[in-house]
């Protein structure tokens, strides 16, 4: 494969792993504002923006893992005859199925884009008593989904090196 392609995958692949065990800790920010959440309930002063707030690092720990988590492989896959197959055939397969998966996060990524430039533009609120900005969370999202359309082709890159017989 070419410098420039191997300088791409190692360059994404380290991005995603930045970012992913960042987000990882995300997780832990959630319990913390759920668990306030829950002692204000029983001190009979309820937060109006703890729901809100959860959701939202939910969804960046959702969407800025999306690439790291494909780095590691560890998305669901059908492996009723994907087990038995060569390494090679394998590669192959994936290097076409990989294919629909870019598809797919280029129409998403054109919604996100499309929803975060309206929320901005517009000032979009969430329609909750709290009422907070919409566009911090779309901008993650659409940066989650970008970094997962990176890793995609970094997959497919290193997939069509291993069909050859390569290693990337």
């Amino acid at each position: 494969m070419p410098k420039a392609i191997r300088l791409y995958v190692a360059y994404v692949e380290k991005m995603n792993r930045f970012i992913g065990r960042f987000a990882m800790y995300l997780i832990f920010g959630m319990l913390g504002v759920l668990l306030y959440s829950s002692f204000s309930k029983v001190a009979f002063l309820p937060a109006l923006w703890t729901l809100e707030t959860a959701q939202f690092l939910m969804v960046a720990y959702y969407l800025l893992g999306g690439g790291y988590s494909m780095q590691l492989g560890d998305h669901v896959r059908m492996d009723l005859l994907y087990t038995t197959w060569k390494p090679r055939t394998r590669s192959l397969v994936d290097s076409i199925t990989v294919l629909f998966l870019i598809f797919y996060l280029c129409l998403l990524l054109y919604g996100g884009y499309s929803s975060t430039s309206y929320a901005i533009e517009y000032g979009e609120k969430s329609y909750s008593a709290w009422a907070p900005y919409m566009w911090p969370v779309k901008v993650v999202m659409t940066f989650g989904v970008f970094l997962m359309l990176l890793q995609a082709f970094a997959t497919l890159f290193k997939d069509i090196a291993a069909a050859r017989g390569e290693e990337l």
